[in-house]
């Protein structure tokens, strides 16, 4: 019996393409393949330019091209359905939302978000941050606006953006969560879904003022097939979410029904890719100003 039952979860496996999983699901006995061996599902997760990396602050270089991004679409209210898809929480996006600026060089439209998550407010997150990871990690993905598909975005060096938001641990419940939060109750068993109704982006990210300091690099998608086609945007200031809240999330099961929990693929090698920081223009105002303040205590006239 116990080989029949074995025998029909591998065929379900194929039949949903799970042949690849996180290593949660390999340590406690998944019948598919963890991280270290994503290359004999995807040969391009063996790339030179794979996600996520650890952001080591001090060795990122400023840059001032990485002004502050506009957002259209983010206030508008929609209606979508959240769905535990076996993997993660994922929500489709409507195309109306849109982010440009940042040195994006064109506009990038939403098509989905999804959601990285820890075990009861433990690490989570993909990206790390001088070798701290977060209890979850949101990736809100776009495509160029000329694309009409994900697929046709690959195809293009930087296609896709994504913006990535870690999540942190707080004294009081994120009240803008409720929706979601209340969502999980009826999405805790794999493939199931239910209704989003009247939500916003802007509800689910920090306000737009608490967005201009981030990371950027170039890299890859975080799951097969690993295509390095994504340009990164990992935003320094965080989500808050209670522990309850947090906790809410370790209650979704994968499809192997184990706790979907450590859905996150350990960080990769930069292979000497550049990382880079938003904020230098603030920094060459403040030095011109002391500059220029300086010059007039003096009595020297100001360059023209």
């Amino acid at each position: 019996m116990h080989l029949l039952i074995s025998f029909f979860f591998a065929i379900i496996v194929k039949i949903q393409g799970a042949d690849w999983c996180y290593q949660s699901q390999v340590t406690c006995g998944g019948h598919c393949t963890g991280p270290d061996g994503w290359t004999t599902v995807a040969g391009a997760c063996g790339g030179k330019a794979q996600s996520p990396i650890n952001i080591v602050t001090r060795r990122t270089l400023p840059d001032g091209r990485l002004t502050p991004f506009t957002f259209a679409g983010y206030q508008e209210a929609f209606h979508s359905l959240i769905t535990n898809n076996g993997r993660t929480v994922h929500v489709d996006l409507p195309a109306t939302a849109k982010v440009q600026g940042g040195d994006l060089a064109v506009p990038y439209k939403a098509i989905q978000l999804h959601l990285h998550l820890g075990k009861d407010g433990g690490p989570g997150s993909e990206h790390t941050i001088d070798g701290e990871r977060y209890p979850m990690e949101l990736h809100i993905v776009n495509i160029k606006e000329e694309y009409n598909s994900l697929d046709e975005a690959l195809k293009d060096l930087t296609g896709v953006g994504v913006l990535g938001f870690f999540y942190e641990q707080s004294g009081s419940s994120n009240k803008k969560y409720d929706s979601i939060i209340n969502a999980l109750n009826s999405i805790n068993m794999p493939s199931s879904n239910t209704t989003l109704s009247d939500v916003s982006l802007d509800m689910f990210i920090p306000s737009q003022s608490n967005m201009t300091s981030y990371f950027r690099y170039q890299g890859s998608l975080t799951t097969p097939p690993c295509e390095e086609a994504v340009v990164w945007t990992v935003f320094k200031n965080t989500i808050p979410l209670s522990r309850q809240q947090l906790d809410a999330f370790s209650r979704l099961q994968f499809a192997d029904g184990k706790p979907m929990v450590g859905t996150y693929r350990p960080v990769q090698p930069l292979n000497g890719r550049l990382v880079y920081r938003s904020g230098s223009q603030v920094i060459l105002v403040s030095t011109w100003l002391l500059i220029t303040s300086v010059i007039s205590a003096i009595g020297l006239p100001l360059p023209k």
